[in-house]
């Protein structure tokens, strides 16, 4: 008895190490704002145990090694074999169309087809991959700290002056560092350079000088953070085009007003429990328009795989409706499968009373965003108009630059590197 159960136990180790060598690896690079790392590796358990031929390593980063190692990966015909990206159409040319490999791309076409041109080469068919969820940039506020302050929340239709001389009378009453901050993000600041009244887009499509329109609001900016009502550390501690959140500094109560956007919701939810209320807002009011960035983040395949089905295979399953619906309720996102969106009936899961009305209040804020912001998105030289006004904004608040200096420097930065594509 002993001879046969080591003889079976040794045939079953070999049919073991065999199944592992004829797995096929696929690498995913994925980057959270909140719970939705966590939700992914959930997920794809579950893939691995229908899908037992193709291992998934996932591997869970920051969004810096996204902005700034993931480019340089793909500019030398490496990476991952999917990646969860937001600089979707600038890197185009190294997304892997799927049309080829995926189960049904009449599906991918109803479903996901209205922002493909996000994420492709203009005049391209391909399907590139789709949203794992849409988002919205916007405000939020802690509701406690207005009411004890005794001031209350400016309504709608505030401009941003309105919202920081709110803000910063909270700050003084309630003694705390800072009114407002900003993340540190070209992206972030683009939806109020729009309401301020930049078009970014020249007749050519190339991008066009800074406008005076632009000028007026980074000017407000640069002074707020002078006048200490935003905390210079957000924006003035980091180089170049590194991006930075300020979400700590809200979810700690040390600001009462906080500019990002929806992907927050669940951060926000987890940290801030029941310490304080808090609110989204929508975005503040300048002369043209109160509009936020319509964006979110995309999941690709990366066209210099060596297994383009297996890829497929994973993609098809985290695109599918069930799949997508469930990402979206654990991680309270906006969805941005089609279908979904129709059907409705999403049950986000949170018993946060905070998260529902915020959640609906950037849904209605999509309705209110300017066509200026909304060409952003498919435009091929968004990243590098955020970048330049990322770079140059911090040196002017770090009192490196004259307002003059970085604006000159932001148009010659864009210029660079249309010239440099060309």
């Amino acid at each position: 008895m002993k001879k046969v159960f080591l003889g079976a136990s040794v045939l079953a180790l070999v049919a073991g190490t065999a199944a592992a060598q004829t797995q096929t690896p696929v690498r995913v690079m994925w980057y959270s704002d909140g719970v939705e790392g966590a939700v992914m590796a959930d997920i794809l358990s579950r893939f691995e145990a229908e899908n037992p031929d193709i291992n998934v390593i996932l591997d869970n980063v920051a969004f810096q090694v996204i902005q700034e190692q993931l480019p340089v990966q793909l500019a030398s015909g490496t990476g991952p074999d999917i990646a969860r990206v937001t600089n979707l159409k600038a890197q185009a040319d190294h997304w892997l169309d799927l049309r080829p490999y995926v189960a049904d791309p009449a599906y991918w076409e109803a479903n996901f087809g209205d922002r493909f041109d996000w994420m492709r080469p203009d005049g391209s068919d391909a399907i590139p991959g789709f949203m794992t969820q849409l988002t919205l940039v916007g405000g939020f506020a802690n509701a406690t700290l207005f009411e004890q302050a005794g001031i209350e929340l400016p309504g709608p239709g505030a401009s941003w002056d309105d919202w920081i001389e709110a803000s910063r009378q909270v700050a003084e009453d309630q003694g705390l560092p800072a009114a407002f901050s900003i993340d540190r993000s070209g992206h972030r600041v683009a939806g109020p350079l729009a309401a301020y009244g930049e078009t970014f887009i020249g007749d050519d499509g190339l991008p066009a000088p800074l406008s005076d329109d632009a000028m007026e609001f980074i000017t407000r900016l640069v002074d707020w953070t002078g006048q200490g009502l935003m905390l210079p550390d957000t924006w003035v501690s980091a180089a170049g085009t590194t991006y930075r959140a300020a979400a700590d500094d809200f979810t700690n109560a040390l600001i009462p007003f906080y500019y990002s956007g929806s992907w927050q919701v669940a951060n926000l939810s987890t940290k801030i429990g029941d310490a304080f209320d808090w609110v989204a807002t929508g975005s503040p009011c300048g002369p043209v328009g109160c509009t936020g960035m319509a964006g979110g983040a995309g999941l690709v395949g990366i066209r210099y795989t060596q297994n383009p089905e297996a890829v497929a295979r994973v993609m098809d399953y985290l695109a599918s409706e069930e799949v997508v619906r469930e990402f979206t309720e654990r991680t309270l996102f906006l969805p941005a499968h089609a279908g979904i969106v129709a059907e409705g009936g999403l049950n986000f899961q949170s018993d946060d009373p905070n998260v529902p009305p915020a959640l609906s209040r950037f849904v209605e804020a999509s309705g209110e965003t300017l066509p200026a912001t909304d060409a952003l998105p498919a435009w091929r030289w968004a990243n590098s108009v955020y970048g330049a006004l990322v770079t140059r904004i911090s040196q002017a608040m770090a009192g490196e630059l004259t307002l003059e200096q970085a604006r000159a420097l932001i148009d010659r930065d864009i210029a660079d590197q249309v010239e440099a594509a060309r």
